[in-house]
């Protein structure tokens, strides 16, 4: 089987034999790969009314287990934005009536972020849609090729995440 990313290996071996492009062959495919999945993700979201960040941010509040709060430091941390960014994530979503700003208790000063009974609706739909997607979209490999290529990948994003 031969897809595009051979072809343009292929096509840079011919015109540039002096260099190795054998990364190409596997980055230009995850490359592809995150396309494709971010499109998916993003209609998955989007027949939930929500965007990609939105998403985000409720699910990181749905993995924190009962009572689904957060102090908007640890989304931060967890989404990977600035705090900036974050407050006004979180005011649109409290806007929209999926999370709410709570005291923290023992600090005056302190807010806890906490998800509402629409906003864990809304992520727990979106949520089962898009592994629905996901699963759809590993169809084609077995089960040990999908644990091979997942602790593969887990090898590649390590550095970055340490």
């Amino acid at each position: 089987m031969i897809d595009e990313v051979d072809r343009i290996v292929e096509a840079w071996r011919r015109e540039r034999p002096d260099l190795d492009v054998a990364p190409l062959s596997v980055l230009s495919r995850v490359t592809r790969l995150a396309r494709h999945l971010d499109l998916a993700r993003r209609n998955a979201f989007a027949r939930h009314q929500l965007e990609v960040w939105e998403f985000d941010v409720l699910s990181a509040l749905r993995r924190a287990g009962e009572p689904y709060q957060l102090s908007p430091g640890t989304l931060v941390a967890q989404t990977l934005v600035t705090s900036g960014t974050m407050t006004n994530r979180i005011d649109r979503l409290a806007e929209r009536g999926l999370v709410e700003r709570r005291p923290a208790p023992g600090d005056r000063r302190g807010v806890l972020v906490h998800l509402t009974g629409e906003g864990r609706a809304r992520v727990d739909a979106a949520m089962e849609d898009l592994l629905r997607v996901e699963h759809e979209l590993l169809a084609g490999l077995a089960d040990d090729d999908r644990r091979r290529l997942a602790d593969l990948l887990r090898v590649l994003v390590a550095p970055f995440e340490a």
